[in-house]
């Protein structure tokens, strides 16, 4: 018997800002999801690379996924302002580190990051390219001076914060997960432990605004 065959799809073409979003909010999503999969793949194993991060790359197909549900939710927040697949994967790296940093701070807590335990190396504003004598130990002594302050002058959770951001660079998001808070709050306990660490700095003659800058 006489079979209908039905004519084979055209191409999907996806070189415009207009086709990404048409096909991505269409009955062939799943076909761009896919393409979109694949450069987002491509683009994050080689942002990954740039960074060092090589062991990273093997997770790039884990970061896409993550990435996919949240551009798809962002869709409408796109202005066109730049190409979509720029901005697509703008969103990738930026899940991508997030994670990263996140996985480098899984197994350390925050009471591991206590000032007893930094060096003056810690405090970028003892950094100095060729100190000489003289300036090396003036540094060392500011470093004490800073410290002391951090462990008398300081609530517990205002030097866990503090020593956590400030010191070790661990993320927002992750201090605040561990201090059952949220971003904001985390910020107002940064800034009164900033003030208050101040006043102690000048109390000693200290002036502690390289230390102490918010940006």
């Amino acid at each position: 018997p006489f079979r209908f065959r039905r004519p084979p799809r055209a191409p999907l073409r996806l070189d415009t800002n207009e086709a990404w979003l048409e096909a991505l909010r269409g009955p062939r999503r799943d076909e761009a999801l896919e393409r979109l999969r694949e450069r987002l793949v491509r683009g994050l194993r080689a942002a990954l690379a740039r960074r060092g991060a090589h062991r990273a790359t093997l997770l790039a197909e884990d970061f896409a996924q993550d990435a996919l549900l949240q551009i798809i939710a962002r869709l409408h927040t796109f202005r066109g302002e730049s190409r979509f697949t720029t901005w697509a994967q703008k969103i990738a790296v930026r899940i991508a580190l997030t994670e990263l940093r996140r996985k480098r701070w899984q197994n350390v807590s925050l009471e591991d990051l206590a000032p007893a335990d930094m060096a003056p190396d810690d405090l970028s504003v003892l950094a100095d390219d060729a100190p000489d004598p003289a300036r090396q130990t003036a540094s060392e002594l500011l470093f004490a001076r800073i410290r002391h302050a951090i462990d008398h002058d300081l609530t517990e959770r205002q030097r866990l914060a503090l020593n956590a951001v400030m010191v070790h660079g661990m993320p927002l998001e992750e201090v605040a997960r561990r201090m059952d808070t949220n971003r904001n709050a985390l910020y107002k306990l940064l800034h009164d432990a900033r003030q208050r660490l101040k006043k102690s700095l000048e109390a000693q003659g200290i002036s502690p605004e390289a230390f102490l800058n918010e940006g």
